[in-house]
């Protein structure tokens, strides 16, 4: 069986906003809004999340967009999450060891962003075909991937 391959993809830019005005506030620079709370989209390079009914994740070069002046209730979310790409055979197996969350059981049509614990760690998790994205407090980062990597080898 395959290793399971981490990507620590943390230098991806991000941004984040949250406040009652923040779905229209993104729809009018233009992206794309996700329905229902918990869910994301893709986007070119990226992705937007929706946490919650109103906070927003947005990953990659449309990210950029959300320097632009912010209206009356938007408020701007520092995001310095560590960030992770986690995938191979083994993926399930690693999660079934540190997370109470079946992730096979995850219906990933509907595009969901899970807010869950892993390793202890609390983490924002999309899963995304055969791979797991993850984002977490960076003051976790280094701790959090030497414990799944750790965990990981134990697998193999």
């Amino acid at each position: 069986m395959s290793a399971i391959h981490f990507e620590n993809v943390s230098k991806t830019s991000r941004a984040g906003v949250k406040g009652p005005a923040a779905a229209a506030w993104l729809a009018i620079l233009g992206l794309p809004v996700p329905d229902a709370p918990n869910t994301w989209l893709p986007l070119e390079g990226g992705l937007i999340a929706r946490l919650g009914l109103s906070e927003f994740l947005v990953e990659g070069p449309a990210s950029a967009q959300l320097a632009a002046p912010i209206s009356h209730g938007v408020y701007p979310v520092l995001r310095q999450d560590t960030a992770l790409v986690l995938k191979g055979e083994r993926l399930n197996d690693l999660l079934l060891e540190t997370c109470s969350v079946n992730f096979l059981a995850i219906d990933r049509r509907t595009r969901p962003a899970l807010l869950t614990s892993i390793a202890g760690v609390g983490v924002t998790a999309i899963p995304d075909g055969n791979e797991l994205r993850l984002w977490c407090d960076c003051t976790y980062g280094e701790w959090f991937i030497d414990t799944l990597s750790s965990v990981a080898n134990e697998l193999i």
